[in-house]
């Protein structure tokens, strides 16, 4: 599943932005987005997705159930 931010808690801080090694994140009309086509979980650049790791407010990136989870092709 792609991350999405969870647009009522960010902060808009960007932190998220430039530590996505895929620039899946944007700001879209003041809010940060994922974009799901291009977030692949940081899967084969780091151990944890990084717009996790850096965002100072717990749960705003979240996996977006509603969308099938990244798979490194073989």
């Amino acid at each position: 599943m792609p991350f999405k931010i969870i647009a009522s808690q960010c902060t808009g801080c960007s932190a998220c932005e430039t530590q996505c090694p895929n620039l899946a994140i944007s700001e879209v009309a003041g809010a940060f987005q994922i974009d799901s086509e291009q977030c692949t979980e940081c899967d084969g650049y780091f151990d944890e997705p990084q717009c996790v790791a850096v965002c100072p407010v717990d749960n705003t990136c979240v996996l977006d159930p509603a969308l099938p989870r990244h798979r490194t092709p073989s």
